[in-house]
């Protein structure tokens, strides 16, 4: 059969894989060939998917002969050659993670949460993007209202936003224009072409710096003080004093006295003909440190401690330079021997003045951050300047900006975990210390009860997870106790034994505490990455001794298995899975286990990497696995007990506020003490509740009748506006002062 040369032959450097199967699929559908013609649809296929993609198929299904050999088949391990599904983890990561960025239309936003999301495989897409595109907003009023609003749906937050852009760029295009802000720290690179280009100092993704246009002139001219279009009683030179003739009213570039023949000849320097790019060879005008002196005094500088030829050397970040800069002074510091050979600098540099910074040289330095070695060029000036990290840089040290004043250090994640294969080979982990015992009393006669009766639709279901558990070493009996089947989110079930019934009433009391809560989130000041660790059924990886299996005996349609390892309904499995969390993982900062979830925090992406391995070494050492699917690591908010934690503080989660706020009107006492219920899970960021719902309480009396009126309605309402006032809970921080609030209610004592 005759090629279609309409369909191009498949290229992998240009075309994505799917995109040219689903082509493909609507090549055969035009051509009327169905489902059942498999030879017809494989021959067709290699008619036109070109040669190479021939050959590899064959490679792929060798030793079979490609002519018998399904067309689904063929399809699939192109697929998975072409193109592999990446890690389910990771793309969900990166989901959490996406933010609006500046710039950022709400349409774009979207579009790049519905790629994110794609191979994410969450069970429920529209609340997840729901969920991202509400918290991602970069205007804090619209997520607020949104935070506030009943039912949100992924359709109604989306219209709203695009409603909301939408009034915002209306309103500023009937607003007059602005005066333009002074130009900052910027580049000056103008072409052979004499095309100008304008580098600001602003915030972009790894190492391409923003380019904005010109503004238009304004009219009437631009402003007399220093050229740029704006008025001239707004300009911060308006009092400045020229270099060029030192009178006051304006800088040395716009000056209208006639120059010095050393100033003729630096301007000559400075023309657009006699300057390129720094690759050319040609003059390059470049500002410095003066971006540093712009006014505002509240805001912090961001620095990075590199190795430069071995030597730890501060460097301060500047998105707005290209090139990176250290002193000679410094230089000395770092290589007293002298270190590389500098070449002369092709290019001249210039502070935000236009003052000439006098330059030794360009050299090639070992520079290494962060396990990263790299062989990169470094201007050393002469004076007393400071060091300065710049763009170029960026890249080669996995360095990313990713919104003002913050930047992204990325965690790798994937490289981590496949340091530890055996703690996420997803199996059942085996705890390697000593096998539990549980202390019965003697005196209590053991107990034999009938299995249970269960649903004649769960029976397969409960069927496949017994020789799951078999297969597991899990089950294998004076001791008898019946199972009760709970349903997953998943649709399989968990077997689990009503030891309430038989053992619990023979075990002694644990004594060891369970955590705080409020305790465990105290310990996370200074954290501004977060990751948590899921144990894979957690409690059934620790073994148990001859007589506890006994004890643990379960009784089932199948008859009786003896356990052998700590089950999760046993009154004292809490306690003694804390205790061995605890005592697995003390002396690591910024490591909570909490049962079977470990919150990781870290200030840097250094230490939560380092924690994250003593972690995972620790759980590798002692037989633990985690469930990776479950497992969010390298973010920089987290859902935990409850909270979503960040590193500005404590905050209530989303579904919880949602949940409270689209609660009904109780109608009776009892509906009313499960929404003050509710509530009280986040008192601590409710303040003056008492007051607040003071009548809500007052119907709580047992001889109060049920009135509900206008003034419990108001507290009803009042409530629910304290969660969603944004009120964040900062973390402790016992470097700072505590004071000590005391307050007291006019309504009851507690």
């Amino acid at each position: 059969m005759a090629t279609d040369s309409s369909f191009s032959p498949f290229n992998p450097a240009s075309v994505d894989w799917e995109a040219y199967a689903s082509r493909f699929t609507f090549l055969l559908e035009a051509k009327g060939v169905t489902d059942e013609e498999d030879a017809k649809k494989r021959a067709i296929f290699f008619s036109v998917c070109g040669e190479e993609t021939f050959e590899i198929a064959r490679a792929l299904l060798a030793p079979e002969d490609v002519a018998t050999v399904p067309y689904k088949t063929i399809m699939e391990q192109l697929k998975e050659h072409f193109s592999p599904q990446p890690s389910v983890v990771a793309r969900r990561n990166a989901f959490y993670a996406k933010r609006q960025a500046p710039g950022e239309t709400i349409t774009g936003f979207v579009t790049s949460l519905c790629q994110a999301a794609r191979f994410c495989n969450f069970s429920e897409l529209e609340n997840m993007l729901r969920d991202r595109l509400v918290g991602g907003l970069k205007d804090e009023k619209l997520q607020r209202r949104l935070y506030a609003k009943k039912d949100l749906t992924f359709q109604v937050a989306l219209e709203e936003a695009l409603a909301t852009e939408a009034a915002e760029r209306s309103t500023q295009e009937a607003r007059p224009s602005l005066p333009s802000q002074p130009r900052v720290h910027h580049e000056d690179l103008t072409d052979n072409s004499g095309s100008d280009r304008e580098e600001v100092h602003r915030v972009q993704q790894r190492t391409q710096a923003a380019h904005i246009p010109h503004l238009p002139r304004r009219e009437g001219g631009n402003c007399a003080s220093c050229g740029e279009s704006h008025e001239r009683r707004t300009c911060r030179f308006r009092n400045a004093e020229c270099r060029q003739c030192r009178k006051l009213g304006h800088i040395a570039r716009v000056c209208r006295a006639r120059p010095t023949r050393r100033q003729a000849s630096d301007d000559q320097s400075k023309s657009p003909r006699s300057r390129g790019p720094m690759h050319q060879g040609n003059s390059t005008e470049l500002t410095d440190f003066q971006v540093y002196q712009l006014p505002h005094p509240n805001i912090e500088k961001i620095y990075v401690e590199v190795q430069i030829e071995g030597a730890p050397c501060r460097m301060e970040l500047d998105t707005g330079s290209t090139l990176s800069i250290i002193s000679a002074r410094t230089l000395r510091k770092l290589c007293p021997t002298g270190g590389p050979k500098l070449r002369p600098a092709p290019f001249t540099l210039r502070d935000f003045q236009k003052r000439k910074v006098p330059t030794m040289g360009v050299g090639t330095f070992k520079v290494q951050y962060r396990g990263r070695t790299r062989q990169l060029d470094l201007l050393v000036v002469k004076g007393p300047y400071i060091s300065l990290l710049g763009l170029a840089w960026f890249g080669p040290l996995g360095l990313a900006v990713t919104g003002v004043n913050h930047t992204s250090l990325q965690v790798d994640v994937d490289a981590i975990c496949k340091e530890f294969p055996g703690v996420f080979d997803g199996k059942l982990g085996q705890y390697t210390g000593p096998p539990i015992a549980l202390q019965l009393d003697p005196a209590v006669r053991p107990v034999r009860l009938k299995a249970r009766r269960v649903p004649f639709a769960l029976k397969p279901r409960i069927d496949e997870e017994l020789d799951r558990l078999v297969e597991q070493g899990v089950p294998n009996a004076p001791w008898e106790t019946p199972i009760v089947t709970p349903v997953k989110p998943n649709g399989s079930v968990r077997i689990c034994a009503d030891y309430k019934c038989t053992i619990n009433k023979a075990l002694t009391a644990h004594a060891y505490p369970v955590p705080v809560v409020s305790h465990v989130l105290a310990t996370l000041a200074g954290s501004k990455i977060f990751g948590k660790l899921d144990l894979a059924q957690a409690y059934q990886q620790l073994p148990v001794d001859e007589a506890t299996a006994e004890a643990q005996t379960i009784v089932t349609h199948r008859g009786a298995f003896r356990v052998k390892r700590l089950q999760f309904s046993v009154s004292v499995a809490p306690g003694i899975f804390q205790n061995l969390m605890d005592s697995l993982l003390k002396g690591i900062p910024g490591v909570t286990p909490f049962f079977d979830d470990v919150l990781i925090a870290g200030p840097t992406p250094e230490e939560f990497e380092d924690r994250l391995r003593t972690v995972l070494h620790r759980f590798q050492t002692a037989g633990l696995k985690v469930k990776r699917e479950k497992c969010l690591l390298g973010v920089p908010q987290v859902d935990f007990l409850g909270f979503m934690v960040d590193a500005e503080g404590v905050h209530p989660t989303g579904d919880k506020v949602r949940a409270i706020c689209d609660a009904p009107a109780p109608k009776n006492k009892t509906e009313l003490q499960a929404f003050l219920g509710l509530l009280n899970f986040y008192h601590s960021f409710l303040p003056h509740k008492a007051a607040v719902a003071e009548p809500l309480h007052r119907l709580l009396d047992k001889r109060a009748p049920w009135v509900w009126g206008q003034r419990q309605e108001a507290a009803f309402q009042a409530v629910k506006d304290l969660l969603v006032s944004n009120s964040v809970l900062a973390h402790f921080d016992e470097r700072l002062p505590v004071v000590l609030a005391c307050d007291a209610s006019p309504y009851g004592i507690g």
